[in-house]
């Protein structure tokens, strides 16, 4: 049976800006007010997208939110028109207004935790949304995103959709961020990798310092048993705190996987050495490769800023391997040497391509931030929902409906506008019927 792995990007939403609203994420702090391009950010995603599916890839694509998030500011006291509540919202609570604008949603790596067909107890690909509960303008997103990919993989028979976990910090669940799968095949049973960055019920543990530790052991742990699988196929692995308070708020900015190949910092994971013999014991005879970069040759900084490990590693048809990097990484002189000699090296990864996606690395997010990685079955893909999938027709629809609806240019100032919340709820309206995805927000909801 053969069995791809299809990467949903998430779709920028018409609110992308820079509000420097993740503390511990260094790029979006560093670029906070900065004047963002909607448009622009948009049809970057879009290109890579586009370029991947050109590579033979099965590429799709995941909603937005809706974002400035009216309804939220009413639940925190905010009355009167819709416009009255962002003029309100932007006067009084400047923080609180500016998370209910965040367009980060974009970043689906963040949207859930999902599990192949081929590792789960009943057979079927088991979705479970992030709660996000460290980030209160992320918590805004688990039950829009939890709709959108109900609507996206809606088959009952195929797919199985969990509720995100309590709104909790014991239980902060970044979802795909820091989760990765190890295979020999994707059509084969694999080893589950969750990354955690501390133990909610246990304060001895070690943990960061400096920036906070947004993955819980506990919630890894509930996801692994929501979703049936075996523990000898799961692995639970301690982030390294000392490499969570050089900036590396997810597993993804300092280490990924594709297949039988894991390519991480030396300074990922805590007891790396015991965590490697883990992993390869249950992995079991196949052939497993272990990409070790060192401090010496990519310091975290060099990783950190260019998002080396945030990168997507990828199977092509001929079943070579690619890496997806953003351009930043053929910029900086450490890391375009290093993956230069990676690829002339014995290592699986043959190629590397360069991508533009500026608007959302300024934001704190690089290629992998940008998609879920769903392994699929032939007959798993036939019944995904078919207007959410990449193609030449869909690729110019989207385009156009970015050209129709998107600004050039955004600025704080221009959050509060209403005629920003008219335009956005109109992009959405049409976009759920592109995509054939119903009522999915709630403005669309609303007496329903």
């Amino acid at each position: 049976m053969k069995q791809f792995e299809v990467n949903f990007d998430g779709l920028v939403g018409p609110t992308h800006n820079y509000a420097g609203l993740s503390f511990g994420n260094v790029a979006s702090q560093s670029n906070a007010n900065a004047i963002s391009s909607p448009k622009q950010a948009a049809k970057q995603g879009l290109a890579k997208m586009k370029a991947l599916a050109d590579m033979g890839m099965t590429q799709g694509v995941l909603a937005p939110q809706e974002r400035p998030d009216i309804a939220t500011l009413r639940r925190l006291g905010f009355t009167g028109s819709d416009a009255r509540v962002l003029e309100n919202a932007a006067k009084q609570a400047r923080q609180v207004f500016l998370a209910c604008c965040s367009a980060s949603s974009m970043w689906t790596a963040n949207a859930a935790t999902v599990s192949p067909s081929a590792d789960t107890a009943d057979g079927r690909v088991h979705f479970t949304p992030a709660n996000l509960t460290n980030k209160f303008h992320r918590s805004l997103e688990p039950e829009v995103t939890g709709r959108i990919l109900q609507a996206t993989f809606a088959n009952e028979k195929y797919f199985a959709h969990h509720a995100h976990l309590p709104d909790n910090e014991h239980f902060g669940d970044e979802g795909a961020a820091n989760h990765t799968r190890l295979c020999s095949n994707y059509c084969h049973s694999g080893v589950e990798l969750f990354v955690y960055g501390r133990y909610a019920f246990d304060t001895t543990k070690p943990a960061p310092k400096r920036y906070p530790a947004r993955q819980t052991l506990e919630a890894s742990q509930a996801i692994a048993r929501l979703h049936g699988l075996d523990e000898d196929s799961v692995v639970f692995i301690q982030q390294n705190p000392d490499v969570i308070d050089q900036g590396v708020f997810h597993n993804d900015v300092i280490a990924v996987g594709n297949q039988n190949v894991l390519f991480f910092h030396e300074q990922a994971f805590y007891q790396k050495d015991a965590v490697l013999q883990e992993i390869r014991r249950k992995f079991g005879d196949h052939p497993l490769h272990f990409i070790e970069v060192s401090t010496d040759a990519v310091p975290v900084a060099d990783a950190v800023k260019t998002y080396l490990f945030n990168t997507q590693i990828i199977t092509l048809p001929d079943n070579s391997m690619a890496i997806i990097a953003p351009s930043e990484c053929e910029e900086n002189e450490n890391v375009h040497r290093y993956l230069s000699a990676l690829i002339a090296s014995d290592a699986p990864i043959k190629e590397v391509k360069y991508f533009d996606v500026k608007q959302s690395m300024r934001n704190g997010g690089g290629p992998a931030c940008l998609r879920l990685r769903v392994a699929l079955t032939e007959q798993e893909v036939a019944v995904v929902n078919p207007a959410t999938l990449i193609n030449d027709t869909q690729f110019a629809k989207l385009n156009r409906w970015v050209d129709k609806h998107y600004r050039d240019v955004l600025t704080e100032n221009d959050l509060r506008d209403p005629q920003l919340l008219i335009e956005s709820r109109t992009a959405l309206d049409e976009l759920t019927q592109l995509l054939k995805l119903g009522s999915v927000y709630p403005f669309q909801r609303q007496g329903s």
